[in-house]
């Protein structure tokens, strides 16, 4: 089955730091761009970060304000999103997906190999 695997969520206190972990399972991830995404509850889900294939550039959503940082590391298979001076805001579900090879997209529905993501909760 082809997914991604989540993992690095937990319950932390404001202006923390989590790294979160995305690692693809059954695929190899050079090819794909990866996009991070959170759903708080009563919220509709984000979309948080996304990182191109090849030249591995990145791009945020404005809420993240220089807080995050999405990375990825070929050989390990796997994405990161270090996540700084977290708030309650926060505090969401957290999923990554894949837009294809390139982050040209902020839809959801236009994501696939959802994993069944990691939760983060953020407070004092």
């Amino acid at each position: 089955q082809l997914q991604f695997v989540e993992s690095g969520g937990g319950l932390l206190q404001p202006v923390g730091s989590l790294t979160l972990s995305c690692a693809a399972s059954g695929f190899t991830l050079d090819f794909y761009a990866v996009g991070w995404f959170r759903h708080a509850p009563a919220k509709e889900r984000e979309w948080v970060a996304c990182i191109h294939s090849g030249d591995g550039r990145t791009r945020y959503a404005g809420f993240v304000k220089g807080r995050f940082t999405i990375s990825r590391d070929n050989a390990k298979n796997t994405v990161y999103l270090q996540m700084n001076t977290l708030s309650p805001e926060d505090t969401a579900v957290y999923y990554c997906a894949t837009p294809g090879a390139r982050c040209t997209v902020r839809v959801g529905d236009k994501y696939d190999y959802w994993g069944q993501g990691t939760q983060v909760t953020v407070s004092s």
